[in-house]
């Protein structure tokens, strides 16, 4: 204690206003900034997918400088796609924005190399037409279940967007010789993959559907037990995994 009175040491003589306490306080203390490092990766990799597609159909697609451009266009995008994600979890920056920006960016920029490769007879549309059923069923499968448990991303689905991201960035490269075959089975392996765990994914989001509707009509069968809220759904599916 200084002795000092209120209005010499803030000026104001008003009562100083103690931090919120609870979940509203740590609500506000952690609250991310929308300009944070995360979101602007985000965003550069969403500015970057219009400008890997101009670089690539320079010169009617075929010429090796642009597709080299195009190329190191494409590998920055996958490479913010791995630190924007890791910056917002370890850093507590995760934002409404990016949860919504982040999965778009990463299909957006995926989707473009695919179905531009395609467009330039590069790459079969089948394998386009694969990947991308894949990740969209994906996606839709996950809002399907989002209300029971949040199906987390496995091993497997980690390994197939390194096999996919490495097989288009060899097939934006004008390769020839060894690494144009080589490129070839690097694109097999990540059909392989991207159909595997897609049934991985949906043997898992009808499991958790499943036994998230049985644990709620047990929840409502019991007796001086109502229907249960949304939270109690997440963590009777949690348990069950």
């Amino acid at each position: 204690m200084t002795g000092v009175p209120a209005s010499a040491a803030g000026g104001t003589g008003a009562k100083r206003v103690p931090a919120p306490k609870g979940k509203l306080g740590a609500a506000a203390v952690n609250q991310a900034s929308l300009w944070n490092i995360a979101n602007i990766l985000t965003m550069v990799r969403l500015v970057l997918v219009p400008a890997f597609v101009v670089l690539l159909f320079q010169d009617g697609g075929f010429d090796p400088a642009w597709r080299a451009w195009a190329w190191a266009a494409f590998a920055v995008a996958m490479i913010t796609d791995v630190f924007d994600g890791h910056l917002a979890r370890t850093y507590n920056l995760v934002t409404d924005f990016g949860k919504i920006a982040d999965p778009i960016a990463d299909k957006a920029i995926m989707a473009a190399g695919l179905i531009s490769l395609s467009v330039l007879g590069d790459l079969p549309w089948w394998v386009t037409g694969v990947i991308l059923f894949r990740e969209t069923g994906i996606t839709l499968m996950r809002f399907w279940v989002i209300r029971l448990a949040v199906i987390p991303a496995s091993r497997g689905g980690k390994a197939k967007t390194l096999a996919q991201g490495v097989a288009v960035g060899m097939y934006v490269l004008a390769l020839t010789g060894p690494l144009a075959t080589l490129r070839f089975w690097v694109m097999a392996l990540a059909v392989v993959l991207t159909v595997l765990t897609g049934l991985d994914y949906v043997r898992d989001a009808v499991l958790i559907r499943r036994r998230g509707l049985v644990a709620r009509r047990a929840a409502a069968g019991a007796p001086g037990h109502g229907e249960p809220d949304e939270a109690g759904e997440s963590a009777a599916a949690e348990s069950t995994r």
